[in-house]
């Protein structure tokens, strides 16, 4: 099966984006075609400085890459520099209610959080989200549960246009994570970790003195047991489903493992288990850094790939509409 997914260029890669993203695209780039890319035009929607951009773009592609992807494997690229992404949104823009996009919960958020920047780009980007996906005839797209209403907008968009100009699309289905899909942030477990949010956030590539520190200044709840509630006990919880997932070890097996052992020897196990976990991410991204050329090569190779594919879909979509 097809599966595609993409990642903004805006800061570092924090462990709620590798276990609640990245980490499933690793495992599924083993036994299907993937299609990964740096969405920089949705990165867009928010002021960038044209002269840092590039850089920014230029070290996603390295943390992926350190992160796991395997250019072998995949399909890894920039989204603007494949034109048909903007040309289909445009096109499916002309089928899409703008009613749709106004009740677009992530739009209302955006709206409110930058009240001084309410563009067209903030209500548009679910139209471009859907461009992403059918441009490429995914049949899979990993996603949050965040992320559902928009998937469930692209379904729809891909049956409108089928129904007015003929079957064209598929309509793609989400792949959804059953633990860990949301990590929240280390120091309110009630607001998810978040990029914009620095400070909630631990990152794949802190160093180890960074990555301790975070973790025993996790908050957690009152009492002293180790127990996977999460509405009762959110900080616990939070912190029992990143060791898990970090781990390979069952919810319950770390429940009875740290039983009677209190809240600071947890924390100081999963600070451990974390800090041996992500060095082998620290020293490939180091290594990366160096190898400029090389990174850019990835790129240009993943880029010639999309284009095929995008190109075809796009000689079909402008015959059915009727364009020359």
């Amino acid at each position: 099966m097809r599966v595609l997914s993409g990642i903004q260029p805006t800061g570092s890669i924090h462990i709620g984006s590798y276990l609640g993203a990245i980490k499933q695209w690793i495992e599924l780039q083993e036994k299907n075609e993937c299609i990964f890319f740096i969405a920089d035009l949705h990165a867009l929607t928010i002021p960038r400085d044209p002269k840092t951009f590039p850089e920014d773009v230029f070290e996603m592609t390295v943390e992926l890459l350190a992160s796991g992807l395997n250019p072998e494997k995949c399909i890894i690229f920039v989204q603007s520099q494949i034109k048909e992404h903007t040309e289909l949104t445009w096109l499916l823009n002309t089928i899409t209610p703008v009613g749709e996009l106004r009740r677009m919960t992530q739009y209302k958020q955006k709206a409110r959080q930058f009240k001084k920047n309410v563009n067209a780009g903030l209500l548009d980007y679910p139209v471009l989200q859907a461009a992403d996906i059918l441009l490429y005839q995914t049949d899979f797209v990993p996603v949050g549960k965040d992320q559902l209403q928009h998937l469930e907008l692209t379904r729809t968009i891909a049956r409108k246009f089928n129904q007015r100009f003929g079957k064209t699309f598929k309509e793609p289905k989400p792949l959804l994570l059953k633990i860990g899909e949301k990590i929240m942030a280390l120091n309110d477990p009630r607001k998810k970790m978040s990029k914009s949010l620095p400070e909630t956030c631990l990152y794949l590539f802190d160093e180890p003195e960074i990555i301790k520190k975070k973790i025993m200044a996790a908050v957690t709840d009152p009492g002293k047991i180790i127990k996977y509630n999460p509405q009762k006990k959110p900080g616990i919880s939070n912190l029992l489903a990143i060791y898990s997932l970090f781990s390979k070890k069952s919810i319950k097996e770390l429940e009875k493992k740290f039983k009677s052992l209190g809240y600071a020897r947890f924390k100081k196990s999963l600070a451990e288990l974390l800090i041996n976990s992500l060095k082998p991410f620290r020293q490939k991204r180091k290594e990366l850094l160096t190898r400029e050329v090389y990174v850019k090569e990835i790129l240009e190779q993943g880029r010639k790939k999309a284009q095929i594919i995008a190109q075809s879909t796009m000689t079909e979509v402008r015959q059915k509409m009727g364009l020359f």
